[in-house]
């Protein structure tokens, strides 16, 4: 039979509410640079699948580097 995994320490509602206030200030301060960035590049960003193509590669990465942690860090 195999012996169960040790579980590692779960994060409480301080680890998520601050994971929570850093995304939505990420989320913010990027909206914020896009209103100031000219035009033409607003139309770039706006009109362009631009932003899929950031979260798919930052999705395809974020996975990579999970799959490749080493077992028990």
């Amino acid at each position: 039979m195999a012996e169960p995994r040790p579980v590692g320490r779960q994060p409480g509602w301080r680890e998520v509410l601050l994971v929570a206030v850093v995304a939505v200030g990420v989320v913010l301060g990027a909206a914020i640079l896009t209103s100031l960035l000219p035009t033409t590049v607003q139309e770039l960003v706006f009109h362009t699948p631009l932003a899929i193509g950031v979260l798919l590669v930052g999705t395809a990465w974020l996975l990579w580097r999970i799959s490749r942690r080493a077992p028990g860090s």
